[in-house]
């Protein structure tokens, strides 16, 4: 069920039984020489999409801007700010809860974007306290990272070994190749390739890391990994998000 391609009649059904809402959330920002700028908000709509068949359960709009400053050296790499993000959280969450949902399971693609996802749950608890909402004491807000589920890390290092990296991986370029095989690109990487450095500005970060990997070689990468690995997440996470759902 995705929000989008929902009628207003057919949500306010759902509430009476179900007030839980997935939600994706990714990047548009660089990923190395073959990885595809929409790589995080890729992977997180369609696992997304897959845990909301899963658990039957609404999946709303991908959020495909996060925040990914250090990546905007690179063209086409986009980035809202971390106090952008946490305000774009806060309008969408009071809106939902405004409208009857109380439990908001996000879906992310994005290291970048954890720490702004937990600042602006602490900014809607407080905030909706303050508002006259039914039940906003009720809400429940948690982020899902499908990279750090424990069996897709565990796929990853069994497929990629010390290569996988930690940016521009093969698990995350293989889970694109799955969605998208028609986008699969090739280019010659150098074996060579940086890692360790701490991440500051932009331009600080395409000095340290030249052609934006962080220790990975998506040459390894597979559409058949990324079916494995997708699926992986799927179960894990739909499994999360039921104790979170149930939970008190």
């Amino acid at each position: 069920m995705l929000l989008h391609l929902m009628t207003w009649p057919e949500v306010e059904d759902y509430l009476q039984t179900n007030t839980g809402i997935i939600i994706p959330i990714g990047s548009t920002e660089q990923h190395g020489p073959i990885g595809l700028i929409g790589t995080d908000a890729i992977c997180a709509e369609a696992i997304a999409k897959g845990v909301g068949e899963q658990t039957q359960t609404i999946v709303g709009p991908t959020i495909n801007v996060g925040m990914a400053l250090h990546h905007t050296a690179f063209p086409g790499s986009m980035s809202l700010r971390p106090s952008t993000l946490i305000q774009v959280i806060l309008d969408y969450l009071t809106h939902l809860t405004q409208a009857g949902f109380t439990r908001y399971f996000f879906i992310n693609g994005h290291g970048g974007n954890i720490s702004p996802l937990k600042a602006a749950f602490s900014e809607t608890y407080y905030h909706l306290s303050t508002l006259n909402i039914p039940h906003s004491d009720r809400i429940r807000a948690k982020v899902g990272n499908w990279f750090m589920c424990r069996s897709v890390y565990q796929k990853a290092k069994e497929l990629y070994g010390d290569q996988e990296g930690s940016h521009a991986t093969p698990s995350e370029v293989a889970v694109t190749q799955f969605i998208y095989p028609e986008s699969i690109k090739k280019a010659p990487l150098s074996p060579d390739v940086n890692s360790g450095y701490p991440i500051y500005g932009a331009e600080d970060f395409r000095t340290h890391y030249p052609d934006g990997r962080m220790g990975s070689n998506p040459a390894l990468a597979t559409p058949e990994h990324g079916q494995q690995l997708y699926e992986l997440a799927v179960k894990e996470l739909s499994e999360s998000y039921l104790k979170f759902l149930h939970a008190d």
